[in-house]
């Protein structure tokens, strides 16, 4: 029995069926990725003139070179070459320009026919993938006084789709009031940058989603967690929670005349505050518990002491550091109170509006 074989080829890109050519024995169909099975490719039988009712008796088939995929298939009663299994591009050949997939067209009895008759079939890319990010979260940090436009973080994602199905845009897809104003991002390049001002204080991580989406639509997301780095930008706030309007003016050493409240919204070292006051006022800070300090008398309050002016000044400050414990950007907080000696030998003590230097 004499067998005549006659060679498939199977290559990629196509939204439809069509015959492109038939010339000297070749034939040239296109056809779409990812078609169902028995979708139809071409019909053999009428581009190379064979009868349709002898291809069953001579059992007319395709057999793949090198695979064990059977992607192409005959249909005998019709002559139709068609899809036998899912053809996936980008699983076949992945990133190349051109896909070529080999098949050899057997008949059992010999055809009316000489030569070899070669059957290219270019398959389309079809937008059967979306958009896929090099990490589901991303995670980065920025300062809180970093300047507009300074970069946060690029995200990446890739699409294994060819020319407009391949192509991805970036966008924000979920995020808070605040964070829009906060940070933008750029479409093309995935990169999120500094767009407005940031402040720890109004929240010390902030999460936003970008999405990717690909020319037909298919998209994917993203987390991006952006914890803020707190600076030292804040001064201490000092409020007087107590004092005492009179005091005797031989009042006894250790009388507690006020009680101090300290607090600084800066985080850890930066938020940690000490208290002083001047050396030649007869009164001390005591610590009491955390942030709050007593003032109490050191000695007698003599007017004379004073030079007749019958004011004490006592300042009192607060300062905070950065964690390196440098002497940058030292915020230094003073609040005075005057404390007036009347002549009735009472003081009297009044808080003044609180002044800030920065250092």
């Amino acid at each position: 029995m004499a067998h005549l074989r006659h060679l498939v080829r199977c290559r990629s890109f196509a939204f439809f069926f069509v015959l492109v050519g038939y010339a000297h024995g070749d034939l040239s169909y296109t056809v779409q990725e990812e078609l169902k099975r028995g979708a139809v490719i071409g019909n053999i039988a009428n581009d190379l003139g064979l009868e349709v009712g002898k291809l069953s008796a001579r059992k007319a088939r395709v057999e793949v070179e090198n695979n064990n995929k059977q992607y192409c298939g005959i249909n005998l009663r019709t002559g139709d070459l068609m899809v036998a299994e899912r053809i996936d591009r980008e699983e076949h050949c992945g990133e190349k320009p051109s896909c070529v997939l080999k098949f050899d067209l057997l008949l059992e009895n010999p055809l009316e026919l000489s030569g070899t008759v070669v059957i290219h079939v270019i398959v389309l890319d079809a937008n059967d993938n979306a958009p896929v990010f090099t990490q589901t979260v991303y995670t980065t940090s920025v300062k809180e006084d970093a300047a507009l436009k300074t970069p946060v973080i690029i995200v990446s994602a890739s699409d294994a789709d060819e020319g407009i199905n391949g192509e991805v845009t970036y966008e924000f897809n979920r995020l808070s009031e605040k964070a829009k104003k906060m940070f933008s991002l750029n479409q093309k390049t995935g990169e999120i940058v500094v767009g407005g001002e940031i402040d720890y204080e109004d929240g010390s991580k902030h999460e936003v989603f970008v999405e990717a989406k690909d020319g037909y639509g298919l998209s994917s997301k993203a987390e991006i967690i952006i914890h803020i780095t707190d600076v030292n930008d804040n001064a201490p706030v000092i409020n007087v929670k107590s004092l005492s309007n009179l005091i005797s003016e031989n009042v006894s050493p250790g009388t507690e005349v006020g009680i101090i409240n300290v607090q600084d919204s800066d985080s850890e070292e930066n938020g940690q505050v000490r208290c002083s006051i001047q050396q030649n006022v007869p009164f001390k800070l005591v610590a009491s518990i955390k942030n709050y300090y007593s003032l109490v008398t050191t000695g007698q309050l003599d007017r004379e002491l004073v030079h007749q002016a019958f004011v004490y000044s006592i300042f009192f400050g607060g300062w905070g550091w950065y964690c390196s414990y440098t002497e940058n950007d030292v915020l230094n907080f003073l609040n005075f109170i005057s404390i007036v000696v009347a002549r009735n030998k009472l003081i009297w003590m009044h808080f003044f509006k609180s002044t800030i230097n920065l250092l």
